[in-house]
């Protein structure tokens, strides 16, 4: 644990809705303490070419996933793209050279707490108010989900830091 970034083990005996939480919880830890320390130019260096990712685009890419997963399809709200539009999809992970790296770990952080509200005290098997893909989703499904979009993308972020400065670890 860094004491800028604490990151909590998740229990290893409690009830679902703990045990999913603390997980995605645990991730979104490790997402921020694998970015830092790193100055604003390595935060956008990207992988090898043609590869965009970058740790700054993962950041800005989660914070979208977060949005529309707590935001749109729990909640149901009419949101728009932080960083992407309809005609640039992947601009979150294309248009960091310039970003706002500050703005954009406070966009993510505040789309964390945002989602954490969201389901806070909602029982498993709520239903979200938007369908995807024509289907209904629960709050199990997402919580889930996240988890397995942030352990993904954690391994990136993993090769990223690794290239950037050497770092590895946990």
């Amino acid at each position: 644990m860094t004491e800028s970034n604490p990151r909590i083990d998740p229990p290893m005996a409690a009830d679902e809705a703990a045990t999913l939480t603390a997980f995605l919880d645990y991730h979104r830890s490790t997402l921020a303490r694998k970015c830092e320390g790193l100055t604003d130019d390595q935060l956008r260096l990207r992988s090898v070419p043609p590869s965009n990712l970058s740790l700054l685009g993962l950041v800005r890419h989660m914070a979208e996933v977060e949005r529309y997963w707590f935001q749109s399809v729990l909640l149901g709200a009419e949101i728009v793209g932080h960083f992407w539009t309809e005609a640039d999809p992947d601009g979150d992970f294309d248009h960091v050279d310039t970003a706002d790296v500050a703005a954009d770990f406070a966009t993510w952080r505040a789309e964390v707490d945002a989602a954490r509200s969201a389901a806070a005290g909602l029982p498993l098997d709520t239903v979200g108010k938007r369908l995807r893909r024509g289907e209904e989703v629960t709050l199990r499904w997402i919580l889930a989900h996240m988890v397995e979009e942030y352990a993904r993308h954690n391994g990136h972020a993993d090769l990223l830091r690794e290239s950037v400065d050497g770092s590895t670890g946990e």
